[in-house]
């Protein structure tokens, strides 16, 4: 990996669509659609969202989210592709999305994930989140993984 660049971006791009479009297919693979929490592209694109991209030069590696919620953000829209796993993409988004979180004056991140994705999960684990209870307008539907982290803001 040459330069790893992590940006604001839309959901609407073609490159980050198209990585949308690969974790949906993804998430519908694996969960029915009562399981399912993702947002569409076009709630990604709501005031309340900051969406970004991972790129190496050319090649657009993944994305997430940070949805602003009352008192915590929370991680929506994380995917990496394939062929980007293990190489550092998700630790570097996760980065950019805690960074964000304190400059818009939150001090905890929540997620919901799937049982199905042991791989993400350690990933989130290894960067300081723990299992949690539900929160927020989920439900407690037998595959969920829901997690937490207390950020803290960097002394000056």
């Amino acid at each position: 990996m040459t330069t790893l660049h992590i940006a604001p971006a839309s959901p609407l791009a073609p490159e980050a669509s198209a990585l949308l479009d690969a974790s949906q297919a993804l998430m519908r693979q694996l969960y029915t659609p009562e399981e399912n929490n993702f947002l569409s592209h076009e709630a990604l694109c709501d005031p309340s969202v900051r969406f970004f991209t991972a790129a190496d030069g050319a090649e657009t590696l993944g994305c997430a989210a940070l949805q602003i919620k009352e008192g915590y953000g929370e991680v929506k829209s994380f995917y990496v592709t394939e062929a980007a796993r293990g190489r550092g993409v998700g630790t570097a988004l996760l980065r950019q999305i805690e960074e964000t979180a304190l400059a818009e004056g939150l001090t905890v991140l929540k997620l919901e994930t799937g049982d199905a994705l042991a791989a993400a999960c350690r990933l989130y684990e290894a960067n300081g989140f723990t299992r949690c209870g539900v929160f927020g307008d989920y439900e407690d539907n037998g595959v969920s993984v829901f997690m937490t982290k207390t950020l803290v803001p960097a002394v000056a």
